[in-house]
């Protein structure tokens, strides 16, 4: 069985972001990139271990971004991926960038396509499934359990007020989240060993974004607090009348 993990490149939660070109772009000088965590933490390493217990054979990476995302998708080899691909493309689009992918894993042919259940920049959570439909395959969302026999895929997911357990033949595209694996920190034999292995870098395929960002605005800065006697509830609550806000 032939798994596909999708890995895409995020700004570190902790990097000051800082606009530039009157708000239309982030600078990026200083901003620290890393592996969406839902990509690394969850689908890699699920995939990971289904290669460990035999049931698949190769595990291939893929990522759409320029020359600069290599170092992550290194990162993602280190852990336990048999094969980096990186289409040469710069692209903020959801169907986009699912659209490279498409083209790309539809040539080659795989049997399960994981990613997470969105990343941590744009939070749309839109791409597995753009994926799924584009290449006519079945898909399942917010898995926390995958198990695959003979074929079929058992995929627990997380639904309102409780869990749901889908069947469904390969092909698959799934998307993981939380409880579907443990976190797991690259040795340095896997480091050394990605540093020379060949990254497969394919040209885009032609697809047209659908969506353009026209400008990025950053949440307001942190308003001080005010101390409140008490004994003092008429204040408390003019303040909560006047001031306060519901966000």
């Amino acid at each position: 069985m032939k798994i596909l993990v999708c890995i895409s490149q995020v700004p570190d939660t902790s990097t000051k972001i800082v606009l530039k070109n009157n708000d239309t772009s982030v600078n990026g000088d200083g901003v620290t990139y890393i592996i969406n965590p839902y990509d690394e933490w969850y689908a890699l390493v699920r995939a990971i271990e289904l290669k460990e217990k035999g049931i698949a054979s190769d595990i291939h990476l893929i990522t759409v971004g320029k020359a600069n995302v290599e170092p992550v998708i290194r990162k993602a080899l280190s852990l336990g991926g048999d094969e980096a691909i990186r289409i040469d493309a710069d692209s903020n689009d959801a169907y986009e960038t699912a659209g490279y992918i498409a083209a790309y894993a539809a040539q080659v042919g795989y049997d399960l396509i994981l990613c997470g259940k969105e990343s941590i920049d744009y939070n749309n959570g839109i791409t597995g499934t753009m994926l799924a439909g584009m290449l006519d395959m079945d898909y399942i969302g917010f898995a926390t359990d995958i198990q695959v026999e003979a074929g079929v895929a058992v995929v627990k997911r997380e639904v309102e007020g409780g869990e749901e357990t889908d069947q469904c033949n390969l092909p698959l595209v799934i998307s993981c989240q939380k409880g579907i694996a443990e976190a797991r920190i690259p040795n340095m034999r896997g480091i050394m060993a990605a540093r020379t292995r060949p990254l497969k870098v394919v040209e885009p395929s032609k697809i047209a974004a659908l969506t353009a960002i026209l400008s990025y605005e950053l949440p307001p800065a942190k308003a001080g607090i005010k101390m409140i006697s008490p004994d003092d509830m008429d204040q408390l609550v003019d303040l909560l009348h006047t001031e306060a806000r519901v966000i």
